[in-house]
């Protein structure tokens, strides 16, 4: 297999393409901090080449991912739209929610802040005995649980034929220097039990296809090359394969340990399955 190739700034390719799909955590923050020459980068594809469409498995509303990299510095001219695995879970819920014949009992699994995703949708939270589904959304405390602790209740869920509706695909996410334990990690547990699971935001192609369309109206015409950025190997560049838009690799987030700096065998170790191909890498986002 050939390597895959290094490059110093997304100048280097960025000629090739018309939109940009990019990653948030771990690409334009580290969820304490903005990285400056990303958001220079983006300015700079939009000055250039085309509409830069920022994409994110939070499983939040759109408005609350603005906020908070607004409060990371992270401003609103650096990018064209926002989507979010959160936005794409919601719409699924409030489909189930109408075809229901009442208000739909659900389980959430997450913490408090992430209840927005189906605030004002006929669902009410109720315990596993009295659900029909179950929202995961994250660990009710990512900074102390690991899914180990939730082993218990993924088995009475799937006793009870429960589906679990993954607003968040990550396996982790960067904080800072640690890595944080997402709702994948809980949905791939249900799954290796045997349980359902319907996912939302990358890999799979509904959040690309949302992106699209969002980049299509910023330029109020079609898109013939996008590219997608991201540090994920599992999400970003799976999910870009998938839809077989181009991807570059950013090392500097949640597989930094392994890449090292750029290293070649750690490139290769993390792209040995055919489905996860970049088609460039770089240590992290600059122009």
């Amino acid at each position: 297999m050939a390597s895959i190739p290094i490059i110093a700034g997304l100048s280097e390719i960025a000629g090739d393409y018309d939109a940009l799909f990019c990653d948030i955590w771990g690409v334009v923050h580290n969820g304490r901090e903005a990285y400056i020459e990303a958001i220079a980068a983006l300015r700079q594809f939009r000055a250039e080449r085309g509409p830069a469409i920022l994409m994110t498995n939070a499983p939040r509303p759109v408005s609350e991912v603005r906020s908070f990299l607004e409060g990371l510095g992270v401003p609103q001219d650096c990018y064209d739209a926002i989507i979010s695995s959160g936005t794409v879970a919601r719409d699924d819920l409030a489909r189930r929610a109408e075809a229901a014949s009442d208000t739909l009992p659900i389980l959430h699994i997450g913490p408090e802040r992430d209840r927005g995703v189906f605030k004002g949708l006929d669902v009410e939270t109720v315990d596993i005995s009295e659900a029909h589904i179950a929202l995961c959304t994250g660990l009710f405390d990512d900074e102390v649980e690991t899914p180990d602790d939730y082993t218990p209740d993924l088995l009475t869920m799937k006793s009870r034929g429960m589906i679990m509706l993954c607003a968040n695909p990550d396996l982790v996410v960067q904080r800072g220097d640690q890595l944080i334990w997402c709702a994948g990690a809980l949905a791939e547990a249900y799954e290796k039990l045997g349980g359902r699971v319907v996912y939302y935001g990358k890999p799979h192609p509904p959040i690309y296809e949302a992106a699209l369309k969002e980049a299509r109206k910023a330029t109020g015409r079609g898109i013939i090359r996008p590219l997608a950025v991201g540090d994920g190997a599992d999400t970003d560049i799976k999910g870009a394969n998938r839809v077989a838009i181009d991807a570059v690799f950013v090392a500097q987030g949640i597989h930094a340990a392994q890449v090292g700096d750029l290293a070649a065998e750690g490139l290769a170790q993390l792209f040995a399955v055919p489905d996860a191909r970049p088609k460039a890498a770089m240590r992290a986002l600059v122009w």
